[in-house]
């Protein structure tokens, strides 16, 4: 069971830029949640220093700011994933706060039971654990799908990095072999999706519960029977890519679900990867942008 005494602490140095906000103002341009400003405030574990001070409190540069989260602080659970060191984990990027790992097709992102392991997050308990840190799901990729996937290293960066999801300040580019050619080079798709009343593994344009979504293309190159394209997210719908491309006749190759024409091309995997990510680091503001090498299975033939 997890420990629900369980606490994890973050230290920071204020810089130049940060130098003459307050407490508030630091915590507010940081994008901490009022929710746990609150509970920093009220059981006093965002220290300066060493020290408590109030939330109008000035910071100077080189101020050393403590911040302690509880486990009864956070809006999800505390996760135990059993600790797997059947496969290493190419990782794309990592710092204190978070990492960007290369997740292989035919890996699930985290499990569905407490007692399942093969996924990312059961390799990434492994991997983390001489650091004594644990692994924090941010997004997921689809099993089938392969690339870069950002995880958290700890509690506080998680409702950090969900808010840049949603203010899409993270962007999401991706690569995939579609069938057919495109009438035109660059385009969008903004069908809505919802959910297949006839199976529950799968999505429908105008599904059940349809959402707005929006998905932008563009053709890299061209075969006589598929074209590669590099596919941008603005919004992020279960099987949204899958589902907008095979609904406007240009289903992934390989796709388990979606692609019914497997006549002239059978690859050993769904040719879809998650080329790169850019995010705005937590607490620094930097911008970085890390890529995803693409796998072998991208340069065979689809002539």
């Amino acid at each position: 069971m997890p420990d629900t005494q369980q606490k994890w602490t973050t230290t920071l140095t204020v810089t130049a830029a940060e130098a003459k906000l307050n407490i508030r103002g630091l915590l507010r341009m940081w994008l901490v949640p009022k929710r746990l400003q609150h509970y920093l405030r009220i059981r006093e574990d965002i220290k300066v220093n060493g020290v408590y001070r109030p939330y109008n409190s000035t910071v100077t540069v080189g101020d050393v700011v403590t911040i302690t989260l509880r486990a009864d602080e956070l809006q999800t659970p505390v996760q135990t994933y059993l600790p797997d060191n059947s496969l290493s984990l190419p990782m794309l990027f990592e710092n204190d706060q978070l990492l960007v790992v290369n997740k292989p097709s035919g890996v699930k992102s985290h499990p569905n039971r407490t007692d399942e392991a093969g996924t990312v997050m059961n390799f990434l308990t492994a991997q983390l654990a001489p650091q004594q840190v644990q692994p924090w799901m941010v997004h997921r990729l689809d099993m089938a799908t392969s690339g870069a996937m950002i995880v958290a290293k700890t509690p506080l960066v998680v409702p950090i990095l969900d808010r840049q999801i949603s203010d899409k300040h993270i962007h999401r580019t991706y690569q995939a072999w579609v069938e057919g050619r495109f009438e035109h080079s660059t385009g969008s798709f903004t069908d809505k999706i919802g959910r297949d009343p006839n199976d529950r593994r799968k999505r429908l344009i105008n599904g059940v519960g349809a959402q707005t979504a929006e998905t932008h293309y563009q053709v890299l190159k061209e075969t006589n029977k598929a074209s590669l394209v590099s596919l941008t997210l603005m919004t992020g719908r279960t099987h949204q890519l899958r589902v907008h491309l095979a609904g406007n006749g240009h289903p992934i190759i390989g796709d388990p679900l979606y692609e019914q024409n497997l006549a002239y091309f059978q690859p050993k995997r769904m040719l879809l990867h998650a080329v790169q990510l850019s995010l705005i680091l937590p607490f620094s503001g930097e911008r970085v942008t890390i890529d995803a090498p693409l796998p072998a299975a991208f340069s065979e033939s689809k002539s």
